[in-house]
């Protein structure tokens, strides 16, 4: 069963992790186009800031939410069916790294924890406090789960735990799209996976919003985290690409890609595509697959 292309003009649309990075990139663009934006965050200043930025762009407001915390997430969708009476475009955004990296048995409970709480059953939270509404409203609709390239297609190794948690969103995200359509819902759901450079956004200093009550407690990892400008310092002296994405540009894609009903919403996959092939020939031969990378 194929959808008509969304609307976004009129549209009501949530946005978590919203506040900043590639969340406030699809922000953008969704006001852009004429539609109503709930933005979702965790960080209140931040939030707070970037509705008071982006007001002058349409009609936008904020909510205060825990991804994490389904009784946060139930609260947001209360807000906006009591508001706005349905939502058209759910964008489960928000994500966060793991705390440092490193080899899987240097983690500790608490990174687990903390990563799939946000990555994982943030998008599910999402997923169950606004999915039966939607489908109950009979409006059109999509659900745009973020992913990512490491885990989604491959996993980068020493970065175990988060790719772990991005290849969940990507199978639920599969799997959700195949209930809508069986269920013949007027929604679809795309996977997002965020592509077309390096990403300056908040992800390499999640830790900011990590809870006292899930901070590590045993050890420490034997990798820090590294910030956005150390990657790129050590991408540029291992002679890789450093072309920084554009969030701005990157959020009209993943909107026009929403609209489109696109299952994978997703930039320069020719290298990934090479790369799966690789990795299913492997599989087939009984062998660990090939992995992303980085050089560095």
């Amino acid at each position: 069963m194929s959808l008509d292309p969304l609307t976004i003009d009129g549209a009501v649309a949530v946005v978590t992790g919203g506040a900043g990075g590639i969340g406030k990139g699809i922000v953008r663009a969704l006001l852009a186009k004429g539609a109503t934006v709930v933005i979702a965050d965790v960080e209140e200043p931040a939030l707070d800031a970037a509705v008071a930025q982006l007001t002058s762009l349409g009609a936008v407001e904020g909510v205060l939410c825990d991804v994490s915390d389904f009784d946060s997430v139930v609260a947001l969708a209360d807000q906006v069916f009591a508001v706005h009476g349905h939502c058209n475009l759910l964008f489960n955004n928000a994500g966060v790294g793991a705390g440092g990296g490193g080899r899987a048995w240097d983690h500790e409970p608490n990174d687990w924890k903390w990563c799939f709480g946000v990555n994982v059953f943030g998008t599910a939270n999402g997923v169950m406090a606004f999915v039966p509404r939607m489908i109950e409203s009979g409006q059109p609709g999509q659900v745009v789960n973020t992913s990512s390239g490491d885990g989604g297609f491959a996993p980068v190794p020493m970065a175990s735990v988060y790719a772990s948690s991005k290849a969940a969103v990507s199978c639920l995200t599969e799997a959700l799209h195949h209930q809508l359509v069986a269920d013949k819902t007027e929604l679809g759901a795309s996977v997002f996976y965020p592509s077309g450079g390096l990403m300056n956004t908040g992800l390499f200093n999640s830790h900011r919003n990590r809870p006292s009550e899930l901070e590590r407690t045993l050890r420490p990892t034997r990798r820090s985290s590294m910030t956005f400008d150390e990657l790129k310092a050590r991408l540029e002296a291992a002679g890789r690409d450093v072309t920084v994405a554009d969030l701005d540009d990157l959020g009209r894609f993943v909107v026009a890609g929403a609209a489109d009903r696109r299952y994978v919403i997703a930039r320069d996959l020719a290298d990934t595509v090479d790369l799966l092939h690789r990795r299913a020939e492997a599989i087939g031969r009984f062998e660990v697959p090939p992995h992303h990378d980085m050089g560095i």
